[in-house]
């Protein structure tokens, strides 16, 4: 009960004003170049934040599961991760500037930390793809700060806690979780307290991508919300039930609250 109390009270004093309300989730109205220089701004003052971002996926299975309704509900700062999402904000009449997509802003956070010398910690993935990416991305940005970097499997809680005081002990400013939904957003919550880092950012996949492991969609389809049908091509037996069936879930959703919001209106 007091870690509960002890996390709305945090989330409370820092989450921002103008936000977004969506299929029962907050989400703030912010574009990338604003998040960046809000991430920016929260580095050099020191102060502690977790990034949640939403996709039409992650706002379906946290309506089933409450433990991630409650960590979405917590986070300092809720993304729009997805085209969807932003199309439904602007039916709902809650409408967001664009999306906040996870690679992009890993990406833009990579290029920020290489200009000003924020330091950089890189976990999760398997050993050779984060080693592969960490290294491509220090020959690309040769002024990034690498903290540390470490795969993101643990074999016991010792272990998974002597990383926790590794990452803090490092000096880092930014904190990339290359691990999956759930796993990602429960781990920064066990995790919160004990991390001295400024900015914590749940990347899921992206470190795949960076370490050529997966590759991402063509820009076009990235701007016209198809870029999990890409995802779909790649990894069939894997992403099918994902994106077919929570896609599906979703959609209706919207249609069921822009019918709700329509009966409002007229009533």
């Amino acid at each position: 009960m007091e870690q509960v109390l002890a996390e709305k009270k945090l989330s409370e004093s820092a989450q921002l004003a103008d936000r977004s309300y969506l299929l029962g989730f907050y989400i703030d109205r912010m574009s990338l170049d604003q998040c960046v220089r809000y991430l920016d701004d929260i580095i050099q003052k020191r102060q502690k934040l977790h990034i949640v971002l939403v996709n039409a996926a992650k706002i379906v299975k946290a309506r089933r599961d409450p433990q991630l309704a409650r960590i979405i509900r917590n986070a300092h700062f809720v993304g729009a991760d997805g085209v969807p999402i932003v199309w439904a904000s602007r039916i709902l009449r809650q409408p967001l500037p664009g999306r906040i997509n996870g690679t992009d802003l890993m990406d833009r956070l990579i290029k920020l930390a290489a200009e000003k010398g924020h330091r950089v910690y890189f976990l999760g993935a398997r050993k050779e793809v984060i080693a592969k990416a960490v290294e491509m991305l220090t020959r690309t940005h040769p002024g990034l700060k690498v903290a540390g970097f470490r795969h993101g499997y643990f074999r016991s809680v010792a272990e998974e806690k002597a990383v926790v005081a590794d990452i803090s002990a490092s000096d880092t400013d930014i904190l990339l979780v290359g691990m999956g939904t759930p796993m990602k957003e429960e781990w920064v919550r066990q995790n919160f307290k004990d991390l001295d880092v400024s900015v914590i950012h749940g990347v899921g996949g992206s470190f795949d991508i960076l370490g050529g492991l997966t590759k991402r969609a063509p820009v076009w389809m990235q701007k016209t919300g198809l870029e999990w049908f890409y995802r779909l091509l790649q990894e069939p037996k894997r992403m099918w039930k994902r994106y077919l069936v929570t896609n599906t879930i979703y959609v209706g959703l919207v249609m069921k609250e822009f019918l709700f919001m329509i009966f409002r209106i007229q009533k």
